[in-house]
């Protein structure tokens, strides 16, 4: 009987806005950038990407923009045309170069310009960064396959890609935050979970790191929860989120009160978005 093999790639896109972030870089697979995110307001015009090699292997990664919607719960759709009320960034954007091949441990800059200024809106204008790894030729039958029948084997290739956003803001923009809808329920394994939804108004978009502290009814604070890099992005007004609380071994969750407090990363303007409170009742 003939041998069939059918190939899959399998792609991975990594969005600008992991939860999950301690550090001014953002990296996935062995590709670290710095910064994060690419934010261009007031009178600059140029911002410096640094893109590093952490890896043991030689590696080639195409540099394009891409058009992204967030939904309500945090995920990232592609899209071709802005909804209403989001304006795209990229026919603004100049960068160059739009591939780097980087050896282990080395580093390279991609500059990145702000183009036709003066046909800019007032406004909030978004695009994605998005740094897609090229696969790595290999030599014929060096493949590694997986046997799933008599005549069809698959080879998985991962392909690592990152999104980063590009943002342009003109004129005076601002925004408000309120945290509402808090709930704390439990996972299946019975794992306490804290539900929130972030409500924004106005006209730019948000971006910042989430604390929880528990407050005991003699006024003991501990750390329990930690989001850092929650954006909520133009158009969108509603954000859903869910966090699963850490160190709560000793802690009655049944009194007390859980204290939230969303603010901007420490790395940009220190700003407080918004404080709320969770009763909590037996």
């Amino acid at each position: 009987m003939c041998r069939y093999r059918l190939f899959l790639k399998a792609f991975v896109l990594i969005t600008g806005c992991i939860l999950i972030s301690t550090t001014d870089f953002f990296g996935q697979g062995n590709l670290l950038i710095t910064p994060r995110r690419v934010v261009f307001d007031g009178s600059r015009r140029s911002i410096d990407l640094n893109l590093a090699n952490t890896g043991s292997d030689s590696a080639t990664y195409l540099i394009s923009m891409i058009q992204i919607r967030m939904t309500e719960e945090g995920g990232f759709e592609t899209i071709t045309e802005p909804d209403p009320g989001q304006r795209f960034a990229d026919r603004y954007i100049r960068f160059f170069p739009r591939s780097v091949t980087l050896a282990p441990n080395e580093a390279q800059v991609v500059k990145v310009q702000v183009a036709r200024r003066g046909e800019l809106e007032e406004g909030e204008y978004r695009s994605h960064f998005y740094f897609r790894a090229e696969e790595l030729a290999k030599p014929l039958g060096g493949e590694d396959e997986t046997e799933i029948s008599d005549n069809i084997s698959v080879r998985l290739t991962p392909v690592f890609g990152i999104t980063i956003p590009v943002i342009i803001r003109m004129g005076d923009l601002k925004a408000t935050v309120k945290m509402t809808d808090m709930d704390l329920t439990s996972d299946d394994n019975s794992r306490p979970v804290l539900q929130i939804s972030f409500r924004r108004t106005g006209n730019i978009s948000v971006y910042g790191n989430l604390q929880v502290n528990h407050i005991s009814e003699d006024g003991v604070s501990t750390r329990v929860g930690i989001a850092n890099g929650i954006a909520i992005y133009t158009p969108n007004t509603i954000r859903k989120f869910r966090l699963n609380l850490i160190n709560t071994d000793g802690i009655d969750l049944t009194k007390g009160k859980l204290k939230l407090t969303y603010s901007a990363p420490s790395d940009v303007k220190p700003e407080l978005f918004a404080e709320a409170e969770l009763l909590l009742t037996n």
